[in-house]
């Protein structure tokens, strides 16, 4: 049997790097569309050797794009991360550091039309109900990808792309407290379930008795940490409504120690079973929406401007994330108006995905 060939780019977002497809070209009922991304990811194996992922979290992540079916938006952006070592699909999140290179995918692929010298377009997370407005660089209509923008977990420089997450109060439950509290306690540890951006659950990395300054290696190694805070997030997204997540990516988890290179505070950001290289770009937001709201984990630990809106720099393991948060403090608590950060993304290959015929065939194009 013949494969199935998908038209698609290959392209680095901010720190992650995956597929990028139109959503028509793909299959629409999510069983069938499950089994084309683990065949083509080469989910199921710990390097992914009979697909196009690499291995780790952060390169196993789809794109697929369509145009809005949102009067406020240009572009319907669904994200899947696509397991390493399992054969399975997560639909529930978002990522933000894919979202740096869906404007400029969404160009490449014919759904927006490119202006001269920048573009603007408007972004509909459909996983979460987000609202992004992005800016690329588009010199005489065309994608750029050369620049002097650099960002930590990336060598080099690329492009400019500025993403703004707009009314970035809560994603998934509609609260930014899902749990109705700043502060609950499960198995004897103190965490904060924040819902802006992504869902979180965070913690103090001193209450786990680590610094928050451990290397990722260090961190993935620690397998009785990992046996102690699973259960932890396990319940916590029971509580944050979003039902059983053992198997889900979603709520994040992340650990919070004192910034001590200048930044805001320090973060190990875990996707959740193993630990970020850096940093995702809707953790930062959610981060930074846990870090002004009163009574978190984050106060007290937090270094933050007194004015809005504010800088705010968060600490990775291979550099910073700065963030600009424009917030209000109401009687009703913190009103995030909107988060921005600048990313970069480049894209390095475009051409055919090969699916087996045995997966997905397409029922044959009707004249």
């Amino acid at each position: 049997m013949q494969q199935t060939a998908i038209p698609f780019l290959f392209m680095r977002g901010g720190t992650s790097r995956g597929a990028y497809l139109r959503r028509a070209d793909l299959p629409e009922d999510l069983d069938t569309l499950t089994r084309v991304l683990i065949a083509a990811v080469g989910a199921g194996h710990p390097i992914n050797i009979d697909g196009i992922g690499g291995g780790s979290a952060v390169t196993t992540k789809v794109v697929m794009l369509s145009p809005s079916t949102r009067d406020d938006a240009d572009i319907d952006y669904f994200f899947a991360q696509v397991a390493v070592e399992e054969p399975l699909v997560d639909y529930k999140p978002t990522c933000g550091n894919m979202l740096s290179g869906v404007a400029n995918a969404a160009v490449e692929l014919g759904l927006c039309v490119a202006q001269d010298p920048h573009t603007r377009v408007r972004i509909h997370a459909v996983n979460t109900g987000a609202l992004v407005h992005a800016v690329i660089q588009t010199p005489g209509g065309v994608p750029d990808y050369e620049g002097q923008t650099a960002i930590d977990g990336v060598p080099g420089t690329a492009a400019s792309v500025s993403l703004t997450f707009m009314h970035a109060m809560s994603s998934v439950s509609g609260a930014l407290l899902p749990t109705g509290s700043a502060r609950d306690t499960i198995d004897g540890i103190e965490i904060s379930c924040i819902d802006a951006a992504v869902p979180m659950a965070i913690a103090r990395a001193s209450d786990f008795g680590l610094t928050g300054y451990e290397s990722c290696e260090a961190l993935d190694a620690n397998r009785e940490f990992f046996a102690r805070m699973e259960p932890i997030r396990v319940a916590a997204g029971e509580r944050m409504g979003l039902g059983e997540v053992s198997s889900s990516v979603t709520p994040k988890f992340a650990l919070l120690a004192p910034a001590r290179r200048g930044g805001a505070v320090a973060v190990r950001y875990f996707m959740p079973w193993t630990c970020h290289p850096s940093m995702a770009v809707t953790g930062s937001a959610c981060l930074a929406a846990c870090l002004f709201t009163p009574g978190t984990v984050a106060e007290g630990l937090a270094t933050l401007p007194a004015k809005a809106p504010a800088v705010v720099g968060i600490e990775h393991p291979s550099g910073q994330i700065d963030l600009t948060v424009d917030y209000a403090q109401t009687a009703a608590g913190p009103e995030l108006r909107a988060v921005g950060l600048i990313r970069t993304a480049r894209l390095l290959a475009r051409g055919e995905l090969m699916i087996p015929g045995s997966v997905w065939r397409p029922p044959p194009f009707a004249a």
